[in-house]
C-alpha cells in the first residue's frame, strides 16, 4: 500500500486532506427527507364514440427504479355499470381513494335507490380531489362511460380536482407518448382535408392496443398486458392482450 501511495506521489496523484472541512463534515444534525408519494407508474387510454367508451390501462404495478411488484394488477375501478374510472400513479392513494369513492357511490345508490351517472360521478371525483387540495392524491385519472344521453364521454383531471370532458384521453407515465398519437390517429390533429368519420368499436380497441405498444417500446414503467373494459348500454365488457413482459 505504501509503494502504491509513492507511485501515485510521482505521477503527481495526492490524496486530498479530509480533516477539518468544516463544509463537508459536520458535528451538528442532520437533516433527512422523507416523502409520502411514490409512483407506482402505469398508464391508461380512453377514447368515447357515439354510443359507447372504451378504457384501457397496462397491468404492470412498479416499484422503486427497474422493480416490478407485479405482472397482473389492472388500473381500471368499476363504479357502475356506465362508468368505469382509471387511475394511476401512487398505488396506495388510488387505493385509498377507490375506497372513499366505492363509498360515495354506495351511499348514493342507498338514498336515492339508483346509480349515479357518469356527468355525476365525474362532478364528484373533481370534488373529492380538490378537497384535498393541500395534501393531493398523487394519482393521474381517466374517468369514462355514458351519459345520461347513452352517448361516450371521456374526464381526464389533475391531481386537484381540474376536470376537462374530451372524446380521447390518455394518462399515466407513459402519456407524452401516448397522447401525440392520439391527436394524430383520433383528433387528426393539424390535418387539412381530412373527414372526420365516427370510430367503431373495433376501431377504438385496436388504436388503444397500438398506443400501448408503442408506449411499452419506450417506456418501463408500462408493459405486461392491456385490460380493456368496453362500455355499451348492454354493460361493460372486460377483454385482456398480451404486451410486452420486459
Amino acid at each position: 500500500l505504501d509503494s502504491l501511495h509513492l507511485e501515485m506521489k510521482s505521477l503527481g496523484i495526492e490524496k486530498i486532506p479530509t480533516d477539518d472541512l468544516g463544509d463537508y463534515y459536520t458535528h451538528g444534525p442532520v437533516e433527512h427527507r422523507f416523502s409520502p408519494y411514490t409512483d407506482n407508474g402505469g398508464s391508461v387510454v380512453a377514447i368515447a364514440g357515439e354510443d359507447y367508451a372504451v378504457i384501457a390501462s397496462d397491468t404492470r404495478l412498479s416499484g422503486n427504479g427497474y422493480s416490478i411488484l407485479s405482472r397482473e394488477q389492472p388500473k381500471l375501478i368499476k363504479l357502475s355499470n356506465k362508468t368505469v374510472l382509471g387511475s394511476t400513479g401512487c398505488w396506495c392513494d388510488i387505493l385509498t381513494f377507490r375506497k372513499v369513492t366505492e363509498m360515495r357511490m354506495k351511499t348514493y345508490r342507498l338514498n336515492h335507490n339508483k346509480e349515479m351517472g357518469t356527468p355525476a360521478v365525474a362532478q364528484m371525483t373533481s370534488i373529492m380531489l380538490y378537497h384535498k387540495r393541500f395534501f393531493p392524491y398523487y394519482i393521474s385519472n381517466i374517468l369514462a362511460g355514458l351519459d345520461d344521453e347513452g352517448k361516450g364521454c371521456v374526464y381526464s383531471y389533475d391531481p386537484v380536482g381540474h376536470c376537462e370532458r374530451n372524446m380521447y384521453r390518455a394518462g399515466g407515465s407513459a402519456c407524452t407518448l401516448m397522447q401525440p398519437l392520439l391527436d394524430n390517429q383520433v383528433g387528426l390533429k393539424n390535418m387539412a382535408g381530412v373527414e372526420k368519420k365516427p370510430i367503431s368499436i373495433d376501431q377504438a380497441v385496436n388504436m388503444i392496443h397500438d398506443v400501448f405498444v408503442s408506449a411499452a417500446e419506450r417506456e418501463i414503467h408500462t408493459g405486461d398486458a392491456i385490460f380493456f373494459n368496453i362500455i355499451t348500454k348492454a354493460g361493460i365488457e372486460t377483454k385482456t392482450m398480451p404486451l410486452r413482459r420486459d
